[in-house]
């Protein structure tokens, strides 16, 4: 191995380690409200649906500000870019632990939600430009991370509550993002991070025209965010209300159960990677996809130990589609243009968060059943795995550039 050979691998390493601990930190950010939402319903009075509407424009800037993000990586860098997330996200999470009304909290969260807008967009293409083999395996990891941090913000959110109070749930993570985005930066001013592998010729496209993919993905990536968030904004209280007995009451029982389901998910992103290096990317796409839909319905009928099971599967499912579905999309677009491409895709994506907010209020305004939430979910996974299948075929998975 040649000394620039091996500079390049080392630089691909960190970015892989800031990138990973970056979605871990955005998914425990995006999502820790779910739990906190619980304490303060006691602590403040204040209705569920009112307080989870204060989650709104946070999730709506998650997925709008990505285009813009994405763009805007394409001009001054990823590694720029990440370091604004980290200590922007962090400190708008330091600040939601010091709000004392419902207007300051309000104004956190959408801050949370403008900084980790930064990730996906600009985290992801980087990790798939400075990683030359195994790319499926790289992002199935990545996605540990982001299972990890989903877990996360059930496991240690609750924990932090019952001991420390809602602010240190908050606080907490956020403190911890800013001392990584302190890190990034000195890893760039001493060279170890670097911006991005040596170029490379791009590959062949199987004959597929980009024109043909990009409709189906927007739509199928578009659905596939709604199932997510929906799920992630509503498990915590269906778990509250559904568990039948198997957890104790409090944040920290409902937090434990959310531990279990997105760590497993972690897992599922590894498999789904491997796969996604060895198989045909459409067909590891569409079997996840379908996958989903007999879990959807199940954890809109059972309860207890049942529904805990179907909630993992549903969970794990959707996590498998992510890396054959960047794959998919970073193999259609020339990696100058990565920074756009998935701004788009996540201001889609993560577009559907705020629907899946108003959707869960409206439903928990009305009645305290969630059933009708997954059957919902249901019809949606059905329409994505039609769009799904009439993807163009790709001989294998590729190796992206």
């Amino acid at each position: 191995m040649t000394a620039n050979t091996s500079t390049t691998k080392t630089g691909s390493n960190y970015v892989f380690v800031f990138v990973s601990v970056g979605h871990l930190y955005i998914h425990l950010c995006t999502s820790f409200y779910f739990v906190i939402i619980l304490s303060l319903e006691q602590q403040w009075g204040i209705p569920y649906y009112e307080l989870i509407e204060l989650w709104t424009l946070g999730s709506l800037l998650v997925g709008i500000a990505a285009l813009p993000a994405g763009l805007l990586s394409d001009k001054v860098g990823a590694r720029n870019m990440m370091i604004a997330f980290f200590i922007g996200m962090g400190g708008c999470s330091v600040l939601a632990g010091l709000a004392f009304s419902p207007r300051s909290l309000f104004v956190a969260l959408s801050g949370i939600g403008f900084f980790a807008s930064i990730y996906h967009p600009v985290g992801i293409p980087w990790l798939v430009r400075t990683t030359t083999t195994n790319r499926g395996k790289a992002l199935g990891l990545n996605g540990v991370f982001g299972a990890a941090g989903s877990a996360l913000s059930g496991l240690v959110t609750g924990v932090l509550i019952d001991i420390l109070g809602w602010r240190a749930a908050f606080a907490v993570p956020g403190i911890f993002c800013i001392i990584t985005g302190i890190f990034l930066y000195i890893g760039c001013l001493t060279g170890r991070v670097s911006e991005s592998s040596q170029s490379q010729p791009d590959e062949k496209r199987d004959g597929v025209p980009s024109r043909r993919v990009f409709p189906i993905l927007l739509v199928t990536m578009f659905l596939g965010g709604l199932i997510f968030h929906t799920t992630q904004v509503s498990l915590p209280k269906l778990f509250e209300q559904r568990n039948d007995g198997l957890v104790g009451d409090g944040a920290f029982g409902v937090g434990v159960l959310i531990a279990l389901v997105y760590g497993m998910a972690g897992l599922m992103q590894v498999i789904g990677g491997h796969l996604a290096d060895r198989f045909s990317l459409k067909k590891v796409y569409v079997a996840a996809i379908a996958f989903q839909i007999p879990a959807l319905w199940g954890a809109s009928q059972l309860l207890g130990a049942p529904l805990v099971v179907v909630a993992s599967m549903m969970v794990m499912a959707n996590a498998s589609a992510l890396p054959a579905e960047n794959l998919l999309l970073a193999f259609h677009t020339p990696a100058h243009r990565h920074g756009f491409v998935f701004g788009l895709k996540f201001v889609l994506s993560f577009g559907a968060a705020p629907l899946a907010v108003q959707f869960v209020a409206f439903v928990t305004r009305n009645t305290e059943q969630l059933s009708i939430v997954y059957s919902v979910l249901t019809v949606v996974a059905m329409s994505a795995l039609v769009l799904a299948c009439i993807l163009p075929r790709n001989r294998k998975s590729v190796s992206v550039i």
